[in-house]
């Protein structure tokens, strides 16, 4: 029988595309498994929590829920007194009483924050006071030692996209979500093969001229590091019929069968032939112009890829990572293999408490100069998705109080091949940059998204830290949102439309069927009434403290960092109102007072327009159906 392909030289490249366009390899499938089955699975569809983490706000410390101003003045030497109320706060314990001017509520690590309290006061800076009180010997600030609605994970915010690898991280994060199982790509079965007379089973004994199998061993790990899961088929004997009826059951039974040895032009040798007719096309490449792997045989047989390696298992591996893992992990859902990096800079000063060794966990990406830099993820102890979004930690030591910035730090590495993002988002965070980012993420780039708020991303930009800032800054003196805020090196990329307003629970009658002005007028005309603030330098805290003029009602210390923790707050009862956006307290039924629409755009430095990813990302925006997909969700796309 005359094989036209039998050892016919090829290019690296052209064999790879000739292999690549008969297989067009894509997942082979799709199951669902339990959450504890999911470890090492790579998730099929992005997934998004349905409810806020944490789902309302809570203490971190055990003590004593406070309002800080009453604390203000406390010390050592001076302690102040609160009367304790009739209650304990424990987890899962919900709050009865509201914590009025001169009370404290005792409270447990976790336990939720009762009305009127903006800070927890620590256990270990009271002493048990006379006929129910507590003494209390330091001051705590506003939002001290508590944890908002939704810090950790928003409602809707995508906690993992499609291709992710779940490792123990991402399940602690699904399961503080309350997720049970798991949508996940089927792992493709992928036959192992070793054909030869002289091979015996590790574990085996040697006869003369005989060798163990190691190609057979080394292929299997190299398919389950890669997303698939090896059948082992043994070592076959140099018997054609026995080949032939093995291959025959592989290809039936498996997604993919790899072989090695049987690919030279030796007498005898017949692996090539009886490949060539296991389907259509058949060879679409035997030998390579590879040094090692010359030998390699490349076919497809009607949709499955059957791959014979060279039997040396140097060449065999050498082949396999070149030519087959790109297809395997097609076919298990998985994006390309990663590179490693080991040192970075970092950006911003990292602060820490003397007297502690404290381990800092950072995200890698690209800075101004083409150097590795390490932003650092300060999400709180109590975080899950902290570890999620970092890529490793730095380490600061017992006897330093910060590490400065432009530090050049060693990263300890969460996995041994971390790859740096093609295109890194840093500044306002919005739901809306989700459809947006799924593009990107179908066409295998790699995306991460760092909340630091308008301004902090404003700064990054202008530092040259990330490829986008996504800002929604109303500039006071002119009333021109965002461009007012940049400087000669970035440009100004109009995203979509939000409309801010005042959230309240709908039956309120203080708010309902008012304007956003009169809500606020109204909110602040009533001393019992609580507002829910906003973190300093988001872009809503500027609007707020417009409509405020200077005022500090009852609340204002209470500063989460999101859309989603004001409207938790205000849905739970903790405040009675806030200032966020229509698309997150639509799905909380509250009631809203439309104030008028924000512009959330994006800051792209210059120096990073033509960047695959940013250009990528600015044509994704402009696509009817993204469009569609903001419109969905409340936006109007400028």
């Amino acid at each position: 029988m005359r094989q036209d392909q039998f050892l016919t030289v090829l290019s690296r490249d052209e064999a790879l595309a000739r292999f690549e366009t008969a297989l067009a390899a894509g997942p082979v499938g799709v199951e669902t498994v339990p959450l504890a089955e999911s470890l090492g699975r790579v998730v099929a569809d992005s997934i998004a929590p349905a409810i806020d983490v944490p789902p309302f706000d809570r203490s971190t410390v055990d003590g004593f829920a406070v309002r800080a101003d009453d604390v203000a003045t406390a010390s050592d030497g001076a302690p102040v007194a609160l009367r304790l109320t009739a209650e304990t706060i424990a987890c899962g314990t919900p709050p009865r009483i509201a914590v009025t001017p001169g009370t404290a509520t005792t409270i447990a690590t976790g336990g939720p924050i009762p009305r009127g309290a903006d800070a927890v006061v620590m256990v270990e800076w009271t002493d048990p006071g006379a006929d129910g009180t507590v003494m209390v010997r330091r001051a705590v600030a506003q939002g001290g030692n508590l944890a908002f609605a939704g810090t950790d994970l928003a409602r809707g915010e995508v906690i993992l996209r499609r291709g992710t690898t779940v490792t123990s991280r991402e399940i602690g994060m699904m399961a503080a979500c309350g997720i049970g199982a798991v949508e996940v790509f089927r792992k493709p079965k992928v036959a192992v093969i070793s054909t030869g007379d002289e091979l015996v089973a590790p574990g085996g004994t040697l006869a003369p001229a005989q060798i163990f199998d190691a190609n057979g061993p080394i292929v299997a790990a190299a398919i389950a590091e890669n997303g698939g899961e090896a059948i082992a088929f043994g070592a076959i004997p140099d018997d054609e019929a026995k080949l032939a009826a093995a291959l025959e059951r592989a290809r039936a039974e498996c997604d993919m069968v790899i072989l090695s040895g049987g690919t030279s032009k030796g007498a005898g040798d017949y692996t090539a032939r009886l490949v060539a007719r296991l389907g259509h096309p058949g060879i679409v490449a035997h030998g390579v112009a590879l040094k090692p792997g010359k030998p390699l045989c490349l076919a497809v047989a009607d949709g499955k890829a059957v791959v014979v390696l060279p039997g040396f298992p140097t060449s065999a591996m050498f082949t396999f990572h070149e030519f087959v893992v790109p297809s395997l992990r097609r076919l298990a859902g998985l994006p390309p293999r990663a590179d490693a990096s080991l040192e970075a800079t970092l950006p911003v000063r990292v602060p820490s408490d003397l007297g502690r060794t404290e381990f800092v966990m950072v995200a890698l990406a690209e800075g101004a100069d083409g150097e590795t830099v390490a932003h650092p993820v300060f999400k709180g102890s109590g975080s899950i998705s902290a570890f999620a979004q970092a890529d490793g930690f730095v380490q600061v030591d017992a006897l330093a109080d910060h590490l400065a910035a432009g530090t050049r730090a060693s990263v300890t590495l969460f996995a041994p091949n971390p790859k740096l993002p093609d295109l890194v988002i840093a500044g306002s965070h919005c739901v809306g940059l989700e459809p947006v980012v799924d593009v990107l993420a179908a066409a295998g780039l790699s995306v991460r998204t760092l909340a630091l708020g308008s301004m902090g991303g404003v700064q990054a930009a202008k530092r040259g830290e990330c490829d986008l800032a996504p800002l929604h800054l109303l500039h006071a003196e002119t009333g021109v949102w965002n461009a007012p805020f940049l400087d000669a090196s970035l440009d100004l990329v109009e995203g979509w439309r939000r409309v801010q307003g005042v959230v309240f629970r709908k039956g309120d009658a203080r708010f309902e069927g008012k304007t956003a002005q009169e809500a606020v007028a109204a909110a602040l005309a009533d001393p019992d009434c609580l507002m829910v603030n906003r973190n300093p330098g988001a872009g809503t805290r500027i609007l707020l403290d417009r409509l405020l003029a200077g005022r500090r009602p009852e609340g204002w210390g209470n500063q989460p960092r999101s859309h989603a923790a004001v409207c938790t707050a205000v849905a739970g009862g903790r405040a009675d109102w806030g200032l966020a956006i229509e698309a997150a307290a639509r799905p909380l039924g509250l009631g809203f007072a439309p104030l008028g629409d924000e512009h959330y755009d994006f800051a792209v430095p210059k120096a990073r327009r033509d960047r695959p990813a940013v250009r990528a990302f600015l044509e994704a925006l402009a696509r009817p159906d993204v469009r569609a997909a903001l419109e969905r969700l409340g936006f109007r796309p400028a």
